[in-house]
């Protein structure tokens, strides 16, 4: 919901980062690369109990996460850059959740499964539509180039950062941010599915 507006603050910035990281040789999916080892860290950091220390990382990964699209355009981005990009980033954004449930399975073992699982209906609707507005011949940059549909939804890259960020601040409080995340994500899961009823026909 949140990503047009926000892509119209960051863009300049990290376009302008891009172009200098581009002009020394270095490639967006060395940066995508980066900004997944950084996720992976923070989610380390959590499963070992430190979620405060883990937001820098996270922090990070995000912001190379935006980076390394600036860097593809700035120099050659390929179709594999961009599938290698929505790869991490739903593997990092899996990540953080499951290192909750790692560091304390008994406390947060249902919430985050619900909350997992929600991911996983979320991400089926979100690439099936990219997969039909391609077929359809769909295009938009609200969002930024992309290398595929980006359809608008409740929770967006942007509100998931947020929360994310959320949980690592306020660790005590994962089961209810989990539980109410959880619903929103199927909410857009829904709200995709019948975006694409209307458009594609059925």
């Amino acid at each position: 919901m949140l990503d047009a507006a926000a892509r119209r603050v960051i863009d300049p910035p990290l376009n302008a980062l891009g172009r200098r990281l581009a002009a020394r040789g270095i490639s967006a999916d060395a940066v995508t690369l980066a900004g997944l080892a950084l996720g992976l860290v923070a989610a380390g950091l959590v499963a070992a109990g430190l979620p405060g220390p883990a937001l820098l990382p996270l922090l990070a990964s995000r912001l190379a996460d935006g980076l390394d699209g600036a860097v593809a355009r700035a120099g050659r981005g390929s179709d594999f850059g961009g599938y290698l990009d929505i790869v991490a980033d739903f593997l990092v954004y899996g990540a953080i959740p499951c290192a909750f449930v790692l560091h304390d399975p008994g406390a947060n073992g249902a919430a985050g499964a619900f909350l997992l699982l929600s991911f996983y209906v979320n991400g089926a609707t979100f690439l099936g539509y990219a997969v039909m507005a391609e077929r359809h011949g769909q295009t938009t940059s609200a969002r930024g180039v992309k290398s595929l549909y980006f359809s608008a939804g409740l929770l967006e890259g942007t509100e998931t950062i947020a929360f994310l960020m959320l949980l690592c601040l306020w660790p005590a409080g994962f089961v209810p941010l989990a539980w109410a995340f959880g619903v929103l994500c199927f909410l857009t899961a829904v709200q995709r599915v019948w975006a694409a009823r209307r458009v594609f026909g059925g």
